[in-house]
């Protein structure tokens, strides 16, 4: 299954100064309220003990659930806002299958990394002037945000795509400026993270919206070189290069290396890479639907 993005996306790609007059609205979710804990510090202790364990999606439920008993007790908690939007963009992106389901938890997690961005006051300042839209505004965070910027980027790509045309063109000058930015301030994190997300995006667009396949080729490749064992980049590279390439043959080979990899390579997000795996087959199973013969 390939990230499509529509041919309109050369309008927004064309006229960037449309999305200053009409900000995109970030998608609502209501998010039941958790009582704070007796004990902030073992609730604390408890979380990060059960995200030890969120490739059991009961146990990355739970965890979720203690963090946000983390957040009733110390609003702003940008520790327990990071683990919230990671946690649930990981919920729909590594767990779920059902599409309602995964707009429900993704749009969790924006709300969650939304709150996190706002912990930069800057950014909160420049947003409160009623002038600046997320993506001018994302000038002032600094490296603190970006474990935030990366997630919220992420996620809102993730429900974008999956909530259509529409909200696909609405949002992706957000998620492009965001992801810049991860680029400008950490370019190695999540594993050469922002590498990675620009050879899938120059695979995506259509040709006459700037598709060029060599420069996707060559940021998958220097993701590759940096983290050559991260079985995500494997599988994106698989998913959206192999496939607008029509090259069947590297297809198949990155997925079936990915399938025989050890996923606790990088025990740190062995949870990640197990779900990589689970991606891979799916790819595979559906290679009919992708390939013309």
């Amino acid at each position: 299954m390939t990230v499509a993005l529509i041919p309109l996306l050369a309008l927004t790609l064309s006229h960037p100064a449309e999305a200053k007059k009409a900000p995109a609205a970030a998608p609502t979710t209501t998010v039941a309220p958790v009582a704070a804990p007796a004990d902030p510090a073992a609730a604390r202790t408890q979380a990060l003990a059960l995200w030890g364990q969120r490739g059991d999606e009961a146990k990355l439920r739970e965890a979720l659930t203690a963090y946000e008993g983390v957040l009733a007790a110390s609003p702003g908690d940008k520790d327990a806002l990071y683990h919230l939007v990671r946690g649930y963009y990981f919920l729909g992106d590594g767990h779920l299958t059902d599409k309602d389901q995964k707009l429900v938890v993704w749009a969790k997690a924006i709300d969650y990394g939304n709150q996190c961005l706002a912990t930069n006051a800057d950014y909160s300042a420049l947003l409160s002037k009623g002038n600046e839209t997320p993506d001018t505004a994302a000038r002032v965070f600094t490296k603190d945000d970006v474990p935030c910027i990366y997630w919220t980027s992420s996620a809102l790509g993730k429900w974008a795509k999956a909530s259509g045309i529409a909200l696909t063109l609405r949002h992706l000058p957000t998620v492009k400026a965001y992801m810049t930015k991860v680029g400008e301030l950490d370019p190695a994190y999540y594993y050469d993270g922002p590498d990675r997300y620009w050879g899938a995006y120059y695979s995506a667009i259509p040709s006459f919206a700037g598709q060029d396949l060599s420069k996707s080729k060559d940021y998958f490749d220097k993701a590759l070189a940096a983290y050559p064992t991260f079985l995500g980049t494997h599988v994106l590279l698989a998913g959206e290069w192999a496939v607008k390439k029509q090259d069947k043959a590297t297809f198949t080979k990155e997925l079936n290396w990915v399938i025989a990899a050890d996923a606790s390579a990088i025990p740190d997000v062995q949870p990640e890479m197990e779900a990589a795996q689970r991606q891979a087959r799916a790819l595979l199973a559906a290679i009919d639907d992708n390939f013309a013969n």
